[in-house]
């Protein structure tokens, strides 16, 4: 493969200048919406642009400066916005543009991933401690070995052809999630089986047949086509639910059900710990930290850069995950983004994290009476997260957001069925989440991570 030296400017442009009206909204990404792992931008919401940050527009390259997010791999390529689109952002990103983008634009972002561009990026990070940053133009005008056009052009294919492939699976993913949510919501935000059995009632039809419409999702006419082992499945699942709601304290409910705040349905709940980056002779057990930054990544079926820290193995003992566990992000949010992201944890998530696993100092692990209540109080943070209810749990000092745990736990109310519905929603819900605990994505991210380098310094031949 032929390859010359070239100073990153002759192919990039850094903070290229891009035109928007101070005193308009735009999309605008903050640093937390950057993954650490994964290429696209998890979310981007509308803000006045004051005049002052980043801009960019899709095909640019976002680069955090600023330690730990540039030790950390936060990189990100912008394809979330409307064609023409020009978005601002934090001001702790460089933005990297190729000159010629049908040759490069892809070849920079994987450069941007690549481990010794990262590596020379930190060695020259200048500031205080803890805030430690790299100046663009030192980027600039380093010099690397690189390939020709062409062959830059096939590399940035090759391995955006992975991440199109994880991109997918993340999409798959989504779909499932909604599936787990809509079978949630249906039995217990809006009891949709039991006024399903009360509409019936009071029009004078069928009860168990319109609760196995409304579990099913599936008309009279098509239930009479299912074979006689699902539709009998069906009538019995039907039959576990009430046929009539009543009144409580807490609002209307199913008859025989009770509402319970979170905390009763726990067995414990612990803190997490942040470890030592080296072993000592307290600090002797080596452990993945689950962070709330890795919660998207886990939830979405990858690892991203989980890190490895020393913790004390007496702590360990009552810290360390197992399967059931909730991890839940307790500290960290921002002003855009709640505290309260949190993930139910799957054996293939274990199996992953090496077995040895516990929540970073920020997170609390939750762990349910029971497993079918992991799969329940699992779904209902998903739901009180999205529809935007952690908001009320939080308070801020100092710029930073926290959870409170404690009213959170006394406060927040479930409503808990007899156990039967709670081991049907178990079946039903496991295979779903488990599904997406499985995903391929982190086989995936594996083979891109070791293409990386060998591409990019000609180890592998994109000639041939």
């Amino acid at each position: 493969m032929s390859s010359r030296k070239l100073q990153l400017d002759e192919i990039i442009d850094f903070n290229p200048k891009r035109q928007i009206r101070k005193g308009i909204d735009y999309p605008f990404i903050e640093m937390a919406a950057i993954p650490e792992g994964n290429r696209d931008i998890a979310y981007s919401f509308q803000k006045e642009f004051k005049g002052s940050g980043s801009k960019f527009k899709n095909g640019d390259t976002l680069f955090a400066r600023i330690t730990p997010c540039l030790e950390n791999g936060k990189t990100a390529k912008v394809d979330c916005l409307d064609d023409g689109q020009v978005a601002h952002g934090s001001t702790e990103f460089i933005v990297l543009a190729a000159k010629e983008p049908e040759y490069d634009e892809d070849f920079v972002y994987y450069l941007c991933r690549w481990d010794k561009f990262r590596e020379f990026a930190r060695s020259r990070m200048e500031g205080t401690s803890g805030r430690q940053r790299v100046d663009w133009k030192v980027l600039a005008a380093s010099e690397w070995e690189l390939p020709e056009k062409e062959e830059r052009q096939k590399i940035g294919y090759i391995l955006k052809q992975i991440d199109d492939k994880i991109a997918n699976n993340n999409r798959i993913n989504q779909t499932l999630e909604a599936m787990a949510q809509a079978l949630f919501k249906s039995w217990f935000v809006d009891f949709e089986p039991v006024k399903a059995k009360m509409q019936a009632m009071e029009d004078g039809s069928d009860p168990q047949l319109a609760a196995m419409c409304a579990i099913s999702g599936k008309t009279a006419e098509q239930l009479q086509q299912l074979p006689e082992d699902k539709y009998k499945e069906l009538a019995a699942t039907a039959d576990l639910f009430p046929n009539k709601l009543v009144e409580s304290e807490l609002g209307l409910i199913p008859e025989g059900w009770k509402f319970k705040s979170f905390g009763e349905l726990l067995d414990k709940t612990i803190g997490g710990d942040w470890g030592r980056e080296a072993p000592d002779e307290k600090h002797t057990e080596e452990v993945r930290i689950i962070r709330g930054t890795d919660i998207p990544t886990l939830q979405s079926g990858g690892i991203g850069k989980v890190p490895t820290r020393f913790v004390d193995p007496k702590k360990l003992k009552t810290r360390k995950l197992k399967r059931g566990d909730i991890v839940i992000e307790v500290s960290g949010g921002s002003k855009n983004q709640p505290t309260g992201r949190s993930i139910m944890l799957t054996y293939n998530h274990i199996a992953r994290l090496g077995g040895q696993a516990e929540p970073a100092s920020f997170c609390r692990l939750f762990r349910p009476a029971n497993e079918a209540l992991s799969y329940l109080l699992g779904q209902h943070l998903l739901h009180i997260y999205a529809e935007g209810k952690t908001w009320f749990y939080q308070n801020q000092s100092t710029g930073i957001s926290n959870f409170q745990t404690a009213v959170f736990l006394e406060k927040e109310v479930i409503p808990i069925p007899k156990s039967s519905i709670l081991t049907e929603f178990k079946k039903k819900i496991s295979p779903i989440v488990n599904s997406i605990s499985s995903n391929e994505s982190i086989k995936l991210e594996q083979i891109r991570d070791n293409l990386i380098p060998k591409l990019l310094s000609g180890e592998i031949d994109v000639t041939i």
